[in-house]
């Protein structure tokens, strides 16, 4: 190749222009100072790259007892990937890990910024890192014109695909696109946001050569889509339940929209999970030092404060339990806020120094992002002067300004005074004072900030304590609610009841005066998941509206949760108002919804006796079955355990919002009142539900088929990519060998062919066949090949033909050795059989003269020249001088019959017959011909 065309090609490989399917490191764009072999030495070590860490055992996951969760005396520490085993397989030893999709435990900390997953097997919990070696899988998604990127590939994309790159899409679950947070949140993201047909906001971005309309439930099932697929790249088995965690301050609509992200992505969520919640569990399952139940329990503090929101909680243990006592947040408090600081700052000093406004421009904007928030993450562990420099930034100018943490707690001074506000109103809600506090616990990137921390010890007037991981406790906490829930481990029992973030009220119209009724049915920091009983009296069908009650409260401008219409209510035959019992819940997903609705209907008694106790035993049966059967329902989903009947969640209450006795206890005055006044039968009533911002079914059905088309898309572009790749790496290696190895093998002609061929196939690559099918690939490949193979045939028997004919002359030496023994009357080979050696020297005879005629024709021959004779036929003859002689020459000597009679008789050993020693005559009879062989190979050498 000339020098011309060598610089050309450079200058198109440098621009990287063939793209690597998502999770792969395109080799050629790393390639060094030389050249090609950089390339491909680049390819090669992304692909050792490639493998997932999670496979090896995780530091200090030990195996504990089958069927056990191990025993703990202190905190997991926050240096170990995975902290410490947690639950085992119940199975007995060895256990064979569980297959199909139902058996994998996995737990999803889905972040504003970044995303972990944490996977249980019989050795513990892990951490479980994606292709890139990375346990920490970024929010983001980038859609280019044939294919997606997600996690960590998008995110080398957001700079140079900034209006395709979808990043910070969290905060938009479930909202309108008119939402005062999604027009707040529009300002900030470089992609543009669109409204969909139902209202709510989604993205618009250009896919596969055309502008396309996603909603956020699409996006973020794209998103754990991949979370997915990188677990069963873990575990080596299909996943689909799982554990997602979310803010506590998430309402109904936000959490419907998660889950329905969910099953866009193909998973089961058993539960969302609050994240200060799973911190908690995370922190509370090993400690082996809880107060027992009759004793005062221990009170922590959890405080989560990552890229874009700030809650606390606080929590009460007990032995192999778990009681969240209040929550607060600011859901507008994090991260990215102090990042936002220093770029306001710096795009200041820039305006003014530079004369450039970086806020115009969006690529720009971007990098100055990234570097504020290196240069944060840098002032928390340096307080000197630290150097901000970012070349080329806008115009081709270099920009440099410098900060130290001072100017930074300065500069972010307000941000700082919000963090107490929370910490004080969940002491006040849990009605705790500092001294009842055992332990602060604190998790998220942004407490690691020295003014955050300053904060919150100041406040509590305590030490707080970093033994949790502080990146990956979420996940975690998620992984252990999995494995309690997953019928495929055996978990030490721990009961964990969460709460009601915000007070839930029931509106209906009532025939009195004011036209309505009201009822708070649960008040905030109810625990949950719960269930009450809410009896009306009814002559026709109502609605019930149900809404947060106090709307300043609630980050969120509808306060609306959704209507239910109580159907087929009806008068009873007296025309007196029906009795209707209506079951409010709120589910382990933290969702509210009206679970069912009966009527009573009573009837006289009349007629036989024995008629009306079976039909009342049937009404009371019926009735106590199905509300036993539905408070274990809520019961298990509230992760207590079965045996506590007691704890059962359910409370009864009228319509005028007094509490009556529960159902569980009320169960025999009823029956007594019903065979007093006579029988009554309760009749199920239908609902009809319209939830806030809920994605109806249709919808729902068609996001998933996208999906579907979306991955299938992905997989033949990968298909597509690997196959130009491997047209690259055949070009790039080849060359490289034709001028080192196979230098020796080729024609000056064929090689002036060869390179001429490869200098014109690379051209190609970066020309026409830059964007061509995948079969356009494999022919080019294979017509490579057609040209390539036979040099390389004759260099692979060239490096290979010696050691098997040594091989083989080794064997017929041994053989003839064998013969000469033979024929010299040896007494080892005295019992063999004349017809049968003389066939073997006849062999032997054949073989030498076939060995001796092939190495004389191949030794006339050039390098340059197809060989004579293949390693494989020669190595076929040595196999086949095997099976023929060694059956022969080495078998085994008869057994001397009269010396073990004799023997026997005697009742002693009188040794071996024939002047033969022991030693000699036992491995005759017991040895095979491979043992004879290798004996043999001893006496020659």
């Amino acid at each position: 190749m000339g020098a011309t065309s060598q610089s050309r090609a450079r200058r198109r490989r440098a621009g990287g222009r063939t793209p690597r399917a998502d999770g792969e490191r395109a080799g050629r764009r790393h390639m060094g100072p030389s050249g090609r072999r950089g390339r491909r030495v680049g390819a090669r070590a992304a692909g050792r790259r490639a493998g997932p860490r999670s496979d090896r055992p995780a530091p200090g996951c030990q195996k504990p007892p089958q069927g056990t969760l191990p025993n703990r005396s202190r905190s997991p520490r926050s240096s170990s990937p995975a902290e410490d085993a947690v639950p085992t397989q119940e199975a007995s030893a060895p256990a064979p890990r569980p297959s199909g999709g139902g058996m994998s435990v996995v737990g999803i900390d889905l972040g504003f910024l970044n995303c972990y997953i944490a996977v249980a097997r019989s050795g513990g919990i892990e951490t479980i890192a994606n292709e890139y070696s990375d346990r920490c899988t970024p929010a983001c998604i980038s859609l280019g014109s044939r294919t997606r990127a997600i996690g960590n590939a998008a995110k080398s994309q957001i700079v140079t695909n900034v209006r395709n790159t979808i990043h910070g899409f969290k905060k938009l679950h479930g909202r309108s696109f008119d939402d005062p947070i999604v027009q707040t949140e529009r300002i900030r993201l470089p992609y543009e946001l669109q409204k969909m047909p139902n209202g709510s906001a989604g993205v618009k971005v250009r896919y596969l050569e055309e502008e396309r309309p996603f909603a956020i439930e699409q996006v973020t099932g794209m998103l754990l889509a991949k979370l997915k697929e990188t677990s069963e790249n873990a575990l080596k088995k299909p996943v689909a339940d799982c554990v997602i965690s979310i803010p506590s301050f998430f309402t109904d609509a936000e959490r419907r929209s998660v889950m329905a992200a969910a099953q866009v992505a193909g998973l089961n969520c058993l539960r969302l999970m609050n994240e200060t919640t799973a911190v908690a569990l995370a922190y509370g399952i090993y400690k082996q030092d809880l107060p027992s139940l009759d004793e005062k329990p221990r009170n922590v503090i959890f405080i989560d404060m990552g890229h874009s929101a700030y809650q606390v909680s606080v929590c009460a243990f007990n032995k192999g339990k778990l009681k969240v006592l209040a929550t607060t947040f600011d859901p507008y408090l994090g991260g990215r806020n102090f990042d936002e600081a220093l770029v306001d700052y710096f795009c200041d000093e820039f305006k003014t120094k530079y004369k450039i406004n970086v806020k115009e421009n969006s690529r720009a904007l971007l990098r100055l992002y990234q570097e504020c928030e290196k240069l944060k993450k840098l002032m928390s562990a340096n307080a000197s002067d630290l150097p901000l420099n970012i070349e080329c930034f806008m115009n081709d100018l270099d920009v440099s300004s410098k900060m130290n943490r001072a100017q930074f707690e300065q500069l972010c001074a307000s941000l700082f005074a919000r963090v107490e506000p929370p910490l004080k109103a969940v002491m006040e809600q849990a009605n705790l004072q500092c001294e009842d506090i055992s332990s602060i616990e604190i998790v998220g990137g942004a407490t690691r900030i020295p003014a955050v921390k300053e904060q919150i010890t100041k406040f509590f007037l305590k030490d707080i304590s970093t033994t949790l991981n502080a990146d990956e406790a979420v996940a975690r906490g998620c992984a252990l609610q999995c494995a309690i829930l997953s019928p495929a481990f055996k978990v030490r029992e721990f009961s964990i009841t969460d709460i009601v973030p915000y007070s839930i009220t029931l509106r209906w119209k009532t025939s009195f005066e004011d036209g309505t009724g009201e009822c708070e049915v649960f008040c905030k920091n109810h625990p949950a998941p719960f269930s009450k009983v809410i009896t009306f009296h009814k002559k026709e069908p109502f609605e019930l509206e149900a809404f947060y009650t106090n709307l300043h409260e609630v980050p969120y401008p509808d306060p609306r949760i959704g209507s239910f219409t109580i159907q087929n209510v009806f008068p009873q035959s007296d025309g007196d108002s029906s009795k209707v019992k209506v079951k409010v819940r709120v589910n382990i997903h933290g969702i509210f919804s009206v679970a069912s609705a009966s009527v009573i209907e009573k009837q006289n008694v009349e007629g036989d006796h024995s008629d009306v106790s079976v039909e009342m035993e049937t009404s009371f049966k019926n009735e106590s079955k199905d509300d036993v059967d539905k408070m274990q329902v809520d019961q298990e989903e509230g992760g207590h355990q079965k045996c506590h009947a007691e704890h059962t969640p359910e409370e009864e209450i009228d319509h005028t919002g007094t509490k009556t006795k529960s159902a569980s206890s009320d169960k025999q005055d009823r029956l007594n009142q019903t065979i007093k006044k006579g029988k009554v039968k309760s009749i199920d009533l239908p609902i009809q539900s319209t939830l806030c911002r809920q994605l109806g079914q249709d919808i729902l059905n068609s996001y998933i088929e996208n999906e579907g088309k979306m991955i299938m898309q992905d997989k033949l572009e990968k298909e597509r990519n690997d196959a130009k790749n491997a047209v690259e790496e055949y070009v790039y290696d080849f060359r490289d060998k034709l001028g080192t190895v196979y230098e020796k093998f080729v024609t000056q002609e064929d090689l002036n062919k060869l390179s001429a061929m490869l200098e014109d196939t690379e051209n190609w690559l970066y020309e026409e066949g830059e964007d061509q099918p995948k079969q356009i690939y494999v022919d080019k490949l294979q017509e490579l090949k057609k040209y390539g193979q036979p040099i390389q045939m004759r260099y692979m028997e060239h490096e290979e033909r010696p050691k098997a004919l040594n091989d083989l002359g080794k064997k017929i030496q041994l053989v003839m050795k064998v013969i000469e023994a033979y024929r010299n009357k040896d007494e080892r080979y005295d019992h063999l059989d004349p017809a049968e050696m003389e066939k073997v020297e006849k062999y032997i005879s054949e073989a030498m003269s076939w060995l001796n005629s092939k190495m004389n024709a191949q030794n006339k021959l050039s390098l340059t020249q197809d060989p004579v004779v293949k390693v494989s036929e020669i190595v076929a003859k040595s196999k086949e001088l095997d099976n023929f002689c060694n059956p022969i020459i080495y078998k085994p000597k008869p057994k001397v019959e009269v010396a073990e009679d004799k023997a026997k008789a005697n009742g002693e050993h009188n040794g071996p017959m024939d002047g033969q020693s022991g030693a000699e005559t036992k491995p005759d009879t017991t040895k095979d011909s491979s043992q004879h062989t290798k004996s043999g190979e001893m006496e020659v050498d």
